[in-house]
């Protein structure tokens, strides 16, 4: 049966066009592309499985196609089923790769798409937001057997990972590539700065500067959201549950209160928390006419929208990727991509240079996991250190930049106690 067989995508023949993308993103992700050098010619993941749950859009699909040029068997489905692009689904099918995803099915599908990587038994597994390792641990623990290991890609699903940790319940490492150094300094501050505003611009094709924007949560992410909206000319309010946090946010030039206080004053909303219900019924109550939702964190209960229904008398698709919902008063709030990641569902996610050090990250976490799984044990893993600064070193070099480094006197006065 061929690869195409076995697949479950839209329509093969848009696989010109997803070429063409992944092809662009290859030529702006120099870290990766050298890795892949290498890979082909070590082949660390030959005669092994490889299963996949990532935002599949083309940065996505290259990553599979290193791993895959590392002698892997690939199988790839979305981790949101509003940033599956089809086209470089069919991209992927015609390279070889088993993919199972589409933009958009109906939840049982996705979730059915999540499952069915899962059946191929892989070896080695690629998570983000925990989707994959939660199915392995709850519904198909049979599937897990062969599982040595794997990565997970966002905080959301690191924190089920370290849930299930602390209850003994995990069955294999997974390497926290969230945590890494290149992935949150500049993945989660300058990658999802970016991009959440290309995706809300290019969605509400409204202007930022003048208006007040209410970031919700202050960590990498919300650091890296409120700084774009600054430079966009925007007032930004951060809302906090740490005060350490919101002392940084106070300093770093913001307006810090309670979310009860600036839905008054808000006219976008930006979540990035990776919890629930941060925007919910009381927030609605208080909120401008014309307020605009959207959400950052990586599922879609940060803004609680069967409450914001509750309140409401209409509710219409107003704009792709915006829905109005009027209030009984005749106020009207926007709610972007379904209160889904709205860089993501409303764009094309992190610019490639970004992905580039965390994709790199992923492919060496991956590669060192296979190599050391036996004596890891089953927990989170951090990343070495030592990846997270080859990365560095690769993109440094990349970008035509040399560094100093330690003469041998100045090493010795450091590991020294004394004069």
């Amino acid at each position: 049966m061929s690869v195409l067989d076995k697949s479950l995508i839209a329509d093969i023949n848009l696989a010109k066009d997803g070429h063409l993308k992944i092809d662009w993103v290859k030529e702006h992700m120099p870290v990766l592309n050298r890795i892949r050098e290498r890979f082909e010619k070590e082949q660390p993941f030959k005669g092994l499985k490889v299963a996949i749950s990532l935002h599949l859009e083309a940065k996505t699909a290259y990553l599979a196609k290193v791993i895959q040029a590392g002698g892997a068997e690939v199988t790839i489905t979305g981790s949101n089923p509003l940033s599956t692009q089809d086209d470089v689904c069919a991209a992927l099918v015609e390279d070889g790769i088993q993919v199972f995803a589409r933009y958009n099915p109906p939840a049982a599908e996705y979730k059915g798409h999540l499952i069915k990587a899962l059946e191929t038994k892989p070896d080695l597994i690629i998570d983000d937001g925990g989707d994959l390792v939660t199915i392995l641990h709850s519904e198909r623990p049979d599937l897990a057997e062969q599982v040595r290991g794997g990565a997970e890609e966002t905080t959301t699903g690191i924190l089920r990972l370290k849930s299930l940790e602390k209850e003994g319940k995990l069955g294999f490492p997974m390497v926290a590539v969230n945590d890494a150094y290149c992935k949150y300094l500049f993945d989660n501050r300058y990658g999802t700065g970016q991009s959440v505003w290309d995706g809300i611009n290019r969605t509400t094709n409204l202007v930022v500067a003048g208006k007040t924007v209410v970031v919700v949560g202050y960590g990498w992410c919300g650091r890296g959201v409120a700084m774009r909206a600054k430079g966009l000319g925007a007032k930004v309010i951060v809302t906090e549950i740490d005060p350490i946090k919101a002392i940084e946010a106070y300093m770093d030039g913001f307006e810090v209160m309670s979310m009860q206080e600036a839905a008054k004053h808000g006219e976008y909303y930006v979540t990035v928390t990776g919890n629930k219900d941060c925007i919910r019924k009381e927030h609605f109550e208080l909120m401008k006419d014309g307020a605009i939702l959207s959400n950052a964190g990586h599922f879609d209960v940060e803004i609680n929208t069967v409450e914001l229904e509750e309140l409401s008398v209409s509710k219409r698709t107003v704009r792709k990727n915006i829905e109005e919902y009027t209030l009984k008063d005749g106020r009207k709030i926007y709610l972007l991509a379904e209160g889904r990641l709205v860089n993501l569902a409303a764009g094309d996610g992190h610019p490639a240079e970004i992905m580039d050090m965390t994709f790199a990250l992923q492919a060496l976490a991956l590669e060192n996991v296979n190599q050391k799984y036996e004596e890891l044990g089953s927990k989170v893993i951090h990343v070495p250190y030592e990846l997270d600064q080859q990365v560095a070193a690769y993109k440094l070099e990349a970008l035509g930049f040399t560094i100093d480094s330690l003469t041998p006197e100045q090493q010795k006065y450091l590991e020294s106690w004394a004069e």
